[in-house]
């Protein structure tokens, strides 16, 4: 898979992609992250990005010139399944989008930034717009370092345990039940007898009731009538 980063400050994403799983994937062939600087494209010898909004307000808005260049020049190189948006008010991210996004093949993101990108862009060029959540940020960048790891660990090959992806969190649209690891007792904290009987049957559907038990707790608005 290979990804594309539209950026105004693509040096805050250097380290999410340089290290642990993300750097193994990038390691093994099976993500590629491509960091593209946009005042490369600004308009002028300053290479402005960003303009103050017709009628007014605070805040600066991306350019539309630098930013369709920009497209334009990488769609011309490469067949993009997705050019996506990560904004405040586009679709929440959830697993259900991170598992569709992860068997696609060429991705382009664009980071917002100031008060966000020039509405033609967005009418025009964007097929998907992303939010990772309810509150704001300063950048796209942390958005877009969120995504591409929710994605890139998906990919066949990334995990060793190619089964721990699909028993995390919102898979089956269940939390994950507990976990336990060494040692079976500590300070009289004992691990649940079931997880070391060794009978898997069990153990699994320990561990379904458990995560409905949970879910229900915390995010009842998950399980579906």
């Amino acid at each position: 898979m290979q990804i594309d980063i539209i950026s105004v400050i693509p040096e805050l994403l250097r380290s999410p992609f340089e290290h642990s799983i993300m750097k193994r994937a990038h390691e093994k062939g099976l993500l590629t992250v491509n960091l593209i600087d946009l005042r490369n494209y600004g308009v002028g010898n300053y290479r402005q990005i960003d303009d103050y909004q017709f009628g007014g307000g605070a805040g600066m808005v991306l350019m539309v010139e630098p930013l369709v260049r920009c497209i334009e020049e990488r769609k011309s190189k490469t067949n993009y399944d997705e050019i996506i948006y990560l904004t405040p008010d586009g679709a929440t991210l959830n697993q259900r989008i991170c598992n569709s996004l992860s068997l696609k093949q060429n991705l382009l993101i664009i980071c917002g930034h100031y008060k966000g990108i020039d509405q033609r862009v967005r009418d025009h060029w964007i097929t998907m717009e992303i939010s990772v959540g309810d509150y704001v940020l300063s950048g796209g960048e942390l958005g877009a370092a969120i995504l591409v790891d929710s994605i890139g660990r998906l990919i066949p090959g990334v995990l060793n345990d190619e089964t721990s992806a699909l028993t995390d969190s919102f898979q089956d649209d269940l939390l994950a039940p507990p976990v336990y690891s060494r040692p079976a007792e500590f300070r009289e904290l004992k691990v649940p007898e079931i997880l070391l009987s060794g009978h898997q049957e069990k153990i699994d559907q320990w561990r379904f009731e458990e995560s409905l038990k949970k879910t229900q707790e915390r995010r009842p608005d998950l399980i579906r009538e």
